[in-house]
């Protein structure tokens, strides 16, 4: 009887670890899933990512993107904060000084002149520098844009730099160097700058050509329905404000034009103002990037490893979305949470990647009209600091 017992109460055990290991084994898989940006958490690298209810202004909306993880991203400066500093120098090609480690200025060999689109930037701050596609930087014989994202490590020899020009019609100035813009290039441009890599589609961007031609459609209207209005910027008013005030097409110019500059502005304060109610309040939670529609399409997302680095880039990232809007036709409609929520998974398809060793991995994948950047940095830890995604013009 007492055999029994003891047989009945370890078939009882077994069954229940049996339950107990199938228990474990589903969890694990749903974590992978999840890690993996499966269902409920579709961002790379496992970020815990999602949206909130979308901010709107005529035909802008901005979907913030929210997450409870957080990485430290203190160890890393950005291009404006570093140039300001004189941590990082940026120069055309040619003699430039780079810092001895004592300090003191060494004057490196000569090199080939000038050239559109090559600079020299040396850190020679005590941080990593992040670079982001896009960013303009103003001065030399031209205003440029920074081609790629990418991470400059502490103590790197004088980097040549990949750039793309930003203002077609001078080759003069009186300094070498260059200075921190403070802007971002509005999507239209920037996606010709880090997908295309084309200069001739940047400048077209840049005086709303590509733009214009990429704005959302206007589809028949029904009887009765109220047609869409023309865009506040048009190419004609662009053509208005280089001849009188950004003769050679600067891009810093044309944007801080009183023509333009001042509908930027308030677009830019209607939209802060809903964005800020928007994501007060927030527990356990901090934004770390966005989702942007333009009318009713869904069309790029800017997201980071960290809201402190979501903080830093904000104004000027917000500033190159009012510009997109302004420049496209505005319409009644919005674009779907779905849409958006969608918008935040990993692309697939054509895949490539640049690896320097030990400092950062940038991978691009194209997946028909979607174009996805990621920017990883390799130390002092593994973290996707840069993720945006782009629904391509073309």
């Amino acid at each position: 009887m007492q055999a029994k017992q003891e047989k009945l109460f370890l078939g009882v055990c077994m069954g229940l670890l049996t339950l107990l290991a199938g228990v474990l084994l589903m969890m694990n898989t749903d974590l992978d899933i999840r890690a993996a940006g499966g269902p409920g958490v579709p961002a790379p690298g496992g970020q815990g990512w999602h949206l909130l209810d979308p901010v709107s202004y005529e035909n802008l909306t901005i979907f913030p993107v929210v997450s409870t993880q957080q990485s430290d991203t203190s160890d890393f400066s950005t291009l404006d904060e570093a140039l300001a500093s004189g941590d990082v120098v940026v120069t055309e090609q040619g003699d430039y000084l780079r810092r001895t480690r004592e300090g003191s200025a060494q004057t490196m060999p000569p090199r080939p002149g000038a050239q559109v689109n090559q600079l020299v930037l040396i850190n020679r701050g005590k941080r990593p520098l992040i670079l982001l596609a896009g960013e303009v930087v103003s001065g030399g014989k031209q205003d440029r844009v920074i081609g790629k994202d990418r991470i400059v490590p502490i103590g790197a020899p004088p980097l040549p730099l990949d750039v793309f020009c930003v203002e077609h019609g001078r080759w003069t100035g009186p300094s070498d160097k260059f200075a921190a813009a403070k802007m971002m290039a509005h999507p239209s441009v920037r996606e010709k700058v880090a997908v295309e890599q084309d200069q001739t589609q940047v400048w077209a961007a840049v005086r709303g050509e590509a733009s214009m031609s990429s704005s959302v459609e206007v589809q028949s209207q029904a009887a009765g329905s109220v047609p869409a209005k023309a865009p506040p910027i048009s190419s004609g008013s662009l053509d208005r404000v280089i001849a009188s005030e950004a003769p050679t097409q600067s891009y810093k110019k044309i944007y801080e034009s009183r023509a333009v500059g001042t509908s930027i502005e308030n677009f830019a304060e209607q939209i802060q103002r809903r964005f800020d109610r928007a994501t007060s309040g927030l527990k356990g939670e901090r934004v770390v990037g966005v989702v942007v529609a333009f009318g009713g399409e869904v069309a790029w997302s800017d997201a980071f490893a960290s809201s402190q680095l979501f903080e830093i880039y904000w104004p000027k990232l917000l500033r190159s979305y009012v510009i997109e809007a302004l420049t496209r036709h505005a319409t009644r409609e919005n674009a779907s949470f779905d849409d958006a929520r969608d918008f935040l998974h990993p692309a697939t398809g054509h895949f490539r990647e640049e690896t320097e060793p030990g400092v950062y991995r940038w991978r691009e994948s194209n997946a028909g009209k979607v174009a996805q950047i990621e920017l990883e940095a390799l130390a002092p830890k593994p973290m996707t600091l840069h993720w945006l995604k782009v629904l391509r013009a073309n």
